[in-house]
């Protein structure tokens, strides 16, 4: 005997991958690129954890921000480790610039714990497991479509 329910979520799962694809096909060429990028995260998230309708509002709540001061360190590490400027630093000037992506890299750790607890207080330590891996996931779908791209 089949199962509805596995077989709805993985019908579920195709849709939103072949959005997603769709999305990401077309965000390069569109001024609400990023967006696309975003909710098609959402979805595939929304997904993978079968939130429920108590859970859907505070998580969001919770992720938006954990997402949004994640994004602010990564993208100052990227900053620091893309700076046309280091070529001409001194070796006192680079181990100090590596001193310092260290640091936000640590800061980074030190929101995923502190974030942790406050997931774990809307979803369970299962969903919270899945996040991380769907969080990976998009990356790795993302990557390659852009990867194709080129």
């Amino acid at each position: 005997m089949v199962n509805f329910t596995a077989m709805k979520h993985a019908w579920i799962g195709w849709m939103i991958a072949l959005t997603l694809t769709t999305q990401l096909a077309n965000a390069q060429n569109d001024l609400n690129g990023r967006q696309k990028i975003e909710s098609a995260k959402i979805g595939l998230i929304t997904n993978r954890l079968n939130l429920t309708t108590d859970q859907a509002p505070q998580f969001w709540a919770v992720y938006n921000e954990y997402n949004a001061k994640k994004q602010e360190l990564n993208r100052r590490v990227r900053q620091l480790t893309n700076e046309p400027s280091r070529t001409n630093l001194n070796d006192n000037q680079l181990v100090n610039g590596l001193r310092e992506v260290n640091a936000t890299k640590q800061k980074l750790a030190d929101l995923d714990e502190e974030y942790m607890s406050r997931f774990l207080k809307v979803i369970s330590a299962q969903q919270l497991a899945e996040l991380y891996k769907t969080e990976q996931v998009f990356n790795k779908m993302l990557l390659n479509k852009l990867n194709n791209q080129n």
